[in-house]
This record gives structure tokens, C-alpha cells and sequence, in this order.
């Protein structure tokens, strides 16, 4: 795969996460690779629901204008699955950059997915893009957009704030990742300390003496040594004379962190338009069980994201492929087959209807006479 070619001026620049900027100075970074590393690399809960939306897009059964349209957006391409990463890109930043790779006769032979955070849109007068720059440390390569046959086909979220680069579910997640990596972060201080709020030494001499410096850093040494550390929970200590152990406590609501993880774990969650049940998050009433919760996933995030990543693709390769068409096979879901089956007995019931009707109702052809 041939990527870099003509070198364009220095001042082309990646684009950033939209809508992944940071909710306050110090608390989430502006980088996207910095912000993969801790929303996504570093929490379970975004981890897990990029990767179960993702992953469905990937497996969903395709129905298309041609089998070779369909079979190259299947293929696997150097190991990348096409959709799938296509998904999880379009989840995570907004914005899926699929590569056309061309046979020495100009025919579209492969796809393959850029890394978004290394592409930036270079537009016209106009304003409409004309070319995607893609920057690999200092080699960049120009990659057209225009015409029957792009280079490149760019698939988007919407954004109401920008006209050329999707939004992505990484940014409106980031207050619920803070805080639960922050209560992820505490329960693991708390479990290094004997799980259990710390106490304080309290030195009464009774002649008024206060502890030198050198016996208070001793002092400190040996604490940290012998008694922090969940290795060293409930060992007996030894103190001397005009010391004793004053514990200290919290107060239940203050300890909570349980409760609060769930709730930054359900906010992600929703962020990204996964049920909180299919994630093993407790305390969800809104689904009645998993097979509710499962076709709510696909109803409400999968099928639409795939629509929006397969009609683009369709659209970008309608060079190639006259009439280029790409959807899911809803009939093959098997989280919908009980809808289908609901669908086909309603219409076998109805009796006003002609067989022609009940085959356009269900997606099949007229019947041969």
C-alpha cells in the first residue's frame, strides 16, 4: 500500500477529535491520541461499548448491488477489518477516512481505513473539500476527493459546529470517564492503605516535648514501610512511649464510591447509546431482559451507524460500481428475528391482502405466474 507521494506545505495539520475538547484545563487532554489512551485504552465501560457497537457493524450480514462491492467491503485488508474499524473510528472521533487502493489500471481492489487523527481536509475556494492530506510524522501524502473516483471516502457524524469533520461520542463521554477512572483510582489508593481510611499518630509526651525532626522522619519511614500496603493490612503495631493510634474515618456517603462509579459508568454508557444492562451494570429497569436490551442496541445505534458508514462507502465507490448499493440484511439479524417472525405472521393474517402486497410488504419480489 502505496500512501505517500507528493509532499504538500509544512503548515497541513491533523484534525483533532471535534466535539473531544477538554471539559476543564487539567482534567481532560486536548490530544486525541491522549484522549484514546484515557477514555478508551484506559476505561473498561468505553472500551467495552465502542468495541460491542463496533464489532455488530462488523458482523452484520450485507445485502449489495454486486458481489464484489460486497465482498471488498467484508475483506480484511494487512488484518484490519474494514467495518469494524470504520465503526469504531466514526464512534470515537466523528470522522471515517476509507482509503481506495487501485490496481495499475485505475480499479478500485481494496479499502482500507486511515487513522483519523492524521488526516485533515484541504478545501477550495469555495470551501468544499478538495483533497485529504494524511501526515505520517514529516511525510504527508495528498489523496484527491474529487471526482467519480476519489482516493478517499470520507464518512462523518453529524456536527452543527463544523462543515467538513464529524463529532464524536468520545467528548460528551469524557466527564463520566474522569470520574470513573477517578473512583477507579481511589478505590485502588484505599486497597493499597488496608483498604480503609488512614489514622493519625498522636505523640503525648506529657513534659511538653515535641518530636525532632530526625524522629519524625524515622517515624514516617518506618509507617511507610511496615504498615502501608495492602501486604501489610492488619499487622499489630508496636509504639512507643507517648504514642497512640487515633483512627480516622469517613462517612458512608463519603465512601460511596460504588454508587458512583455506576452512575459515570451508566453516563458512558449513554454517551455511546449502549444499554447499561448488555455492560453488567446494575440497578437498569428500563429493558425487561437482554433480548430487549440487545435489539435496543441494534435498533437504536448499530443499524443506524451502519447505514450512515455503508451508504457512504456506496456513495464513494459508485465510480467503480454502477448503481452501488450496501445496507444490512435485516432478515439475517438474529437479534431481529423475532420481529420478523412477528412481521411475517401479521402478514400471513391478513386476508384483504394480495399475495403480490404481502411479498412487498416483506421485501420479496412478485410472485411468478
Amino acid at each position: 500500500m502505496r500512501l505517500f507521494g507528493k509532499r504538500t506545505r509544512d503548515g497541513a495539520r491533523p484534525a483533532l477529535a471535534r466535539g473531544a475538547g477538554p471539559m476543564e484545563a487539567g482534567t481532560w487532554p486536548r490530544s486525541y491520541e491522549a484522549q484514546l489512551r484515557e477514555g478508551f485504552a484506559g476505561n473498561p465501560i468505553a472500551q467495552r461499548a465502542v468495541k460491542l457497537i463496533a464489532e455488530a457493524v462488523g458482523g452484520a450480514p450485507l445485502v449489495a448491488s454486486a458481489p464484489a462491492l460486497a465482498a471488498m467491503v467484508a475483506a480484511r485488508d494487512g488484518g484490519q477489518a474494514l467495518l469494524e474499524t470504520a465503526a469504531a473510528q466514526l464512534l470515537l472521533h466523528g470522522n471515517a477516512y476509507v482509503q481506495v487502493l487501485r490496481d495499475p489500471e485505475g480499479g478500485a481492489v481494496a479499502l482500507y481505513a486511515l487513522r483519523p487523527e492524521r488526516v485533515s481536509v484541504e478545501v477550495d475556494a469555495g470551501g468544499w473539500p478538495a483533497a485529504y492530506r494524511y501526515r505520517v510524522g514529516e511525510r504527508v501524502a495528498r489523496l484527491t476527493a474529487e471526482g467519480p473516483r476519489p482516493d478517499v471516502i470520507h464518512v462523518r457524524s453529524f456536527n452543527p459546529l463544523d462543515d467538513h469533520y464529524g463529532m464524536g461520542c468520545l467528548g460528551v463521554a469524557a466527564p463520566g470517564i474522569a470520574i470513573h477512572n477517578a473512583a477507579a483510582r481511589w478505590n485502588k489508593a484505599l486497597l493499597d492503605n488496608a483498604a480503609r481510611p488512614s489514622g493519625a499518630l498522636v505523640y503525648d509526651p506529657g513534659d511538653g516535648s515535641a518530636l525532632s525532626a530526625d524522629q519524625f522522619d524515622r517515624l514516617k519511614a518506618e509507617m511507610e514501610a511496615g504498615f502501608a500496603g495492602a501486604g501489610n493490612a492488619g499487622r499489630p503495631m508496636l509504639l512507643e512511649g507517648g504514642l497512640k493510634w487515633q483512627a480516622l474515618s469517613l462517612s458512608p456517603a463519603d465512601m460511596d464510591f460504588v454508587g458512583l462509579k455506576a452512575t459515570a459508568a451508566r453516563d458512558i454508557a449513554l454517551a455511546f447509546g449502549v444499554p447499561p444492562m448488555l455492560l453488567g451494570l446494575p440497578g437498569d429497569a428500563t429493558y425487561a431482559n437482554y433480548r430487549e436490551a440487545n435489539r435496543a442496541l441494534w435498533r437504536l445505534t448499530v443499524l443506524p451507524l451502519a447505514d450512515t458508514l455503508l451508504r457512504g462507502l456506496a456513495q464513494g465507490l459508485a465510480g467503480w460500481f454502477e448503481g452501488a448499493a450496501l445496507a444490512v440484511d435485516l432478515d439475517h439479524v438474529p437479534a431481529l428475528a423475532e420481529e420478523r417472525a412477528q412481521l411475517w405472521a401479521s402478514v400471513t393474517a391478513a386476508d384483504f391482502l394480495t399475495l403480490d402486497e404481502k411479498r412487498a410488504m416483506l421485501g420479496i419480489g412478485e410472485a411468478r405466474r
